[in-house]
């Protein structure tokens, strides 16, 4: 542990309620990874945005955030949520943290944080805490556990690696873990897959998104991933406002075609999304995106182009996931996407999250080249 003047000071948690409060907490995370070279700050007004009460979250979610501090000083943040859709879906009485930076290996203020956010939830019914989630089961997931040298690509988590071991002090054990995978779009198509795929091409249709219908292809995706993801752990569905703004959003910013849904007989069967890793164009911004920083944004998106991408989302329905036929689907929707994302000159795909035990899934990316090189922990503690 860290040992200074500044420690020897006792530690204080504070509410944040106002701006003052939220500019600290929003703050803190350039000073934690000040001499950090693989973090990559996240753009400012995204932040703001998920901590706005404008943020389609809070229709069926509450939050409360804290800011320890130490001499006047901010040394940590954590925030406390409960999402009203998670309690439908599996009626567990549990509630998520997340937010989580401390600027030293301190056990105090770790010791702090959690007190404040599992005293707020016990308050709140809850007899169960889950996380870290920033801030729920659909963005970022899992602490950042193994992969600290390399920077996160848009929408994953970096962290300091004292945070795990400062966790389970807290008496928190890992409940699940999740990879994030490197793969190459250049890869060659595995003779199997090929053939499976086509076999099935009189009958399977894969095209992009289409502009001009986007809502009701952002409902056909919604649609198929809550019916695909529905038993997996920790599955809550996309809420149908904020997916539907979250696809309006994101095509401002990448081609149509790194969209592919697969169509089985005419019916919407399967789909990925893939994003322009925006960490990549926004790397040396600071988060900032005046006077000039959105120029350059904008410029290297649309323009240049990132030469890496995400692969944040994928699925496919239930009915064809035990069949043959699903992992064919699933191969060709990587396909498609992986020829858009290579005629642009993308050289680095990540994909993920992925859970560790989902074998299936695991499998087909590993088949295409693909290399587990992130970690990341959900932790959980009886309250």
């Amino acid at each position: 542990m860290t040992a200074n003047n500044d420690t020897i000071a006792p530690v204080s948690v504070e509410p944040v309620t106002d701006k003052g409060h939220m500019r600290q907490f929003l703050g803190l995370p350039r000073q934690v990874y000040a001499s950090d070279p693989a973090w990559i700050a996240p753009l400012d007004f995204m932040k703001r945005e998920q901590m706005s009460p404008k943020n389609h979250f809070f229709e069926h979610a509450r939050l409360q955030a804290w800011v320890a501090y130490r001499s006047g000083r901010p040394v940590g943040r954590i925030t406390a949520q409960i999402d009203s859709m998670h309690l439908q879906q599996h009626a567990d009485s549990t509630g998520y943290f997340g937010m989580l930076e401390a600027l030293e290996e301190d056990a105090a203020v770790f010791a702090a944080l959690f007190r404040a956010a599992e005293d707020w939830l016990r308050s709140e019914g809850m007899t169960r805490v889950r996380g870290p989630f920033n801030l729920h089961v659909n963005e970022e997931v899992g602490l950042l556990v193994d992969g600290f040298s390399t920077p996160p690509y848009v929408l994953m988590g970096h962290a300091r690696p004292w945070y795990g071991p400062a966790i389970e002090a807290q008496g928190y054990a890992g409940a699940k873990d999740l990879l994030a995978y490197q793969v190459r779009p250049d890869f060659d198509a595995p003779r199997v897959m090929e053939r499976l795929a086509q076999r099935v091409s009189a009958r399977v249709t894969v095209r992009p998104v289409r502009r001009k219908h986007l809502q009701e292809d952002a409902g056909i995706m919604r649609e198929i991933f809550n019916d695909a993801w529905q038993n997996n752990w920790g599955f809550v569905p996309l809420a149908e406002d904020d997916w539907a703004e979250t696809v309006s959003t994101l095509t401002k910013l990448m081609p149509d075609d790194y969209i592919q849904i697969a169509e089985y007989d005419g019916e919407p069967v399967a789909f990925i999304v893939a994003l322009p890793n925006l960490n990549e164009a926004a790397r040396d911004l600071n988060g900032r995106l005046l006077p000039f920083g959105w120029a350059k944004l904008l410029w290297r998106l649309k323009v240049r182009h990132p030469k890496s991408a995400r692969v944040p989302l994928m699925g496919v329905r239930q009915s064809f996931q035990h069949s043959r036929l699903g992992p064919t689907l699933a191969f060709m929707v990587i396909d498609a996407v992986r020829k858009a994302l290579h005629a642009r000159g993308v050289r680095d795909v990540e994909m993920g999250w992925i859970l560790e035990d989902n074998d299936g899934m695991r499998n087909i990316i590993e088949t295409i080249g693909g290399v587990a090189y992130k970690r990341y922990r959900v932790y959980q503690k009886e309250l």
